[in-house]
C-alpha cells in the first residue's frame, strides 16, 4: 500500500544534504521508489532481487530510535544487541491488507532461521487511531506475531529508512549494515535467497541460539476471541458469530446459548464434520436456508456450512492466495483463486464478496459455481464511475437495499454504493472524499464529502437508513443513503475515562430491533436495544474459550 507522496517523501528530501549514516540509505531507497510506484502499487512483489546498497563502503544500519514504545519484549532493542545475527525490519501498518499477507512469510522465515534470523516489527502508523500502542498490541494478539515490534508513532525510524510503502522489508547484515529492501507483498522466497547468501558469507561466525522474548498476553480467557463479524436471524433465532482469531464460528440463540460449533479452534483448511473442520480467520457470514456461507479469510477461501448435517465444505477459491488474478478472471469456483475474502452477502441467489486483497467486488454464483469479478478495476483507490472502471481500498463490509449494494471501503474511510445484478447505475461514494487520496479519514459527522471515517469494516442496513461499524473511532454510526447525512449513533465522546462501549467493532447485524455489534477488540458480542440504546453484553452459555497454550501444543506436535 502506498503511502502519502507528500508526507514523507518531501521530508526525506530535505535531509538529504544533511550528512549522516542513514542518509545513504534514504538514497538508495528514493533511487527505486518511481519504478516501485509504477510496478507496486498494488502491494504485488516487484523484483527477482532486493534493491540494495551500491558501493564497495558499508552503509551502517539506522539504529532503533529511543523513547519509543516496544511490544513483545521486555526491554528496548539496539541493533548492536542483535550482532553476529541478520536483521529483518518489517515496516508496516495493521489495518494493510498487504502487511497481513505478508506476516505468514515472516513466521514461515522465522522457522527457517530459528536464532540465525531476528526479525523486528517497525509499526509506523497510517490512520491516528493505529498510533496508539494499546491498538498495536490487540494486532499483535490478534495476527499472532511472535517478534519483537516497535510504535514507531513519529515514522522516525520509517524517515531514516527513507520507507514509501507498507509493507516493506530491510534486510541488515550480522555486522549492523544495510543490506537492501523489497517493498510489496509476496517477497518469501526473494527475501529467503538474500538470507541464504548472507548465511554462505558469514559461515562460521553466526549467532545461532534463539532469543526467546517476552510475548504478550491477554489478561483474561474469553470464549471469544478477537470476533470480526457477526450475522444475527430472527426468523430462525440464531447468532452466527465469526470467533476470528480462534478459527472458528460459534452458533447460539439470539439470548447466547449454544447450538453448535464449527472448527476445532486450531488454524487450518479442512472439511467434514463440525467437529473436525478447521478454518482461517474466519470473516463476514451469509444465510442461505439451512446453508451458512463463510467468508474464510485467510484460507482465501468460501466455506459452506450445512446446519442440518453440520458439515463444512470447501466452495470456492483454492486454499491458496491468488495475488495475480483481479483483472478480468473468471472461471469455475474452484479453480480460481481467492484473495483475503472480508465479507459476503447473498441476493437472488448470487453471492457478493468483498475482496478485500483484490480491491474489488466479486460474485459467485452458487447454482452454476463460478466466480469472477463484479466491480472495480483492482487498483488500490477511491474512484467512482462504471463497474469496470470504478476502483476500490480493501472492500471489508457489505450490506443492500435491494437494489444497490452498499459497502464499507476500510482504507478510503468511504461508504460506497454499488449497483446490484441487473439495476442499471453507477458505483458511487454515499460519504467520504473522493479525487484526492487515501488519507481523508477523522471523525467527523456531516453530509458526503464532508463526513469523515477512520477505517469502517463493517456495515448493515434497515429501513432507509445503514448502521456502521467505524472501526478506528470505535463507534457505530448511522447514515442516510438518500441523503447522504452521517450522525453518530453510538460511541463514547472524546476524553472518555470509562470502560470504552466499543474497541474497534469489526461487524455488526440487526435482527428483531436489535444490533448485535462483533466488539471485536473487546472479545464480545455487544447487544444494542434501537428503541432505548441499552447496550448489554451478551452472555454466551456453554460456549467453551479455545486454551492458546493447548493450540500451541498442538502446533508443536505436528511439527
Amino acid at each position: 500500500m502506498p503511502s502519502r507522496f507528500t508526507l514523507y517523501v518531501k521530508p526525506m528530501l530535505a535531509r538529504i544534504v544533511r550528512p549522516s549514516a542513514t542518509v545513504a540509505v534514504a538514497v538508495v531507497l528514493l533511487a527505486a521508489f518511481f519504478v516501485h510506484m509504477l510496478m507496486n502499487y498494488a502491494g504485488t512483489p516487484t523484483t527477482s532481487a532486493l534493491y540494495a546498497a551500491q558501493g564497495k563502503q558499508p552503509i551502517a544500519a539506522a539504529d532503533f530510535p529511543g523513547g519509543h514504545d516496544w511490544l513483545n519484549t521486555d526491554n528496548p532493542i539496539k541493533l548492536a544487541d542483535l550482532k553476529g545475527r541478520i536483521v529483518l525490519l518489517d515496516f508496516w501498518t495493521l489495518c494493510c491488507i498487504n502487511c497481513i499477507h505478508t506476516l505468514p512469510d515472516l513466521a514461515e522465515l522465522e522457522a527457517r532461521y530459528p536464532g540465525i534470523l531476528v526479525v523486528i516489527g517497525v509499526h509506523s502508523p497510517k490512520f491516528e487511531n493505529e498510533k496508539k500502542t494499546a491498538s498495536i498490541r490487540k494486532a499483535v494478539l490478534r495476527y499472532n506475531i511472535k517478534h519483537p515490534v516497535l510504535n514507531d508513532a513519529d515514522h522516525k525510524l520509517w524517515n531514516a529508512y527513507g520507507v514509501t510503502s507498507w509493507p516493506t522489508l530491510v534486510l541488515i547484515d550480522p555486522d549492523g549494515n544495510y543490506r537492501g529492501y523489497a517493498s510489496g507483498e509476496g517477497n518469501l522466497e526473494l527475501v529467503d535467497a538474500s538470507i541464504k547468501k548472507l548465511m554462505k558469507e558469514y559461515k562460521g561466525k553466526l549467532k545461532e541460539t534463539p532469543i526467546h522474548f517476552k510475548l504478550a498476553k491477554e489478561k483474561e480467557v474469553t470464549s471469544l476471541y478477537f470476533p470480526g463479524k457477526v450475522l444475527a436471524d430472527a426468523a430462525s433465532n440464531r447468532l452466527f458469530i465469526a470467533d476470528s482469531t480462534n478459527h472458528r464460528i460459534v452458533i447460539t440463540s439470539l439470548e447466547g446459548k449454544k447450538i453448535a460449533i464449527a472448527g476445532i479452534g486450531k488454524e487450518g483448511l479442512k472439511d467434514g464434520k463440525f467437529g473436525d473442520a478447521q478454518f482461517s480467520d474466519p470473516q463476514g457470514m451469509a444465510l442461505d436456508g439451512d446453508t451458512l456461507y463463510v467468508a474464510d479469510r485467510k484460507n482465501h477461501a468460501i466455506r459452506a456450512l450445512n446446519l442440518k448435517n453440520e458439515t463444512v465444505k470447501l466452495v470456492a477459491g483454492t486454499g491458496e492466495q491468488n495475488r495475480f488474478g483481479r483483472q478480468g478472471m473468471a472461471g469455475p469456483a474452484l479453480q480460481i483463486g481467492l484473495n483475503s475474502p472480508w465479507d459476503v452477502l447473498i441476493h437472488n441467489k448470487k453471492m457478493y464478496i468483498a475482496m478485500a486483497g483484490f480491491h474489488q467486488i466479486w460474485t459467485f454464483d452458487i447454482a452454476k459455481e463460478r466466480v469472477g469479478n463484479y466491480a472495480g478495476t483492482g487498483r488500490e483507490d477511491i474512484v467512482d464511475g462504471t463497474l469496470t472502471s470504478s476502483a476500490f481500498a480493501q472492500p471489508s463490509g457489505l450490506a443492500t437495499n435491494g437494489k444497490r449494494l452498499f459497502i464499507a471501503d476500510s482504507e478510503s474511510s468511504s461508504i460506497r454504493s454499488v449497483p446490484l445484478a441487473g439495476v442499471k447505475g453507477y458505483v458511487t461514494t454515499v460519504v467520504g472524499v473522493v479525487g484526492k487520496d487515501l488519507f481523508q479519514f477523522g471523525d467527523k459527522n456531516g453530509k458526503g464529502s464532508e463526513v469523515r471515517l477512520q477505517h469502517a469494516l463493517g456495515v448493515a442496513y434497515v429501513d432507509g437508513k445503514l448502521y456502521v461499524a467505524d472501526t478506528y473511532n470505535s463507534k457505530i454510526k448511522i447514515i442516510d443513503t438518500n441523503q447522504k447525512t452521517c450522525e453518530t449513533y453510538l460511541g463514547d465522546p472524546p476524553g472518555w475515562l470509562k470502560e470504552k462501549m466499543f474497541n474497534e467493532p469489526g461487524g455488526l447485524s440487526i435482527a428483531g430491533g436489535k444490533i448485535y455489534v462483533a466488539d471485536t477488540n473487546n472479545h464480545r458480542i455487544q447487544v444494542v436495544d434501537m428503541k432505548t440504546k441499552e447496550t448489554t453484553t451478551l452472555r454466551l452459555q456453554d460456549v467453551e474459550p479455545v486454551r492458546r497454550d493447548a493450540v500451541a501444543g498442538k502446533e508443536k506436535e505436528a511439527k
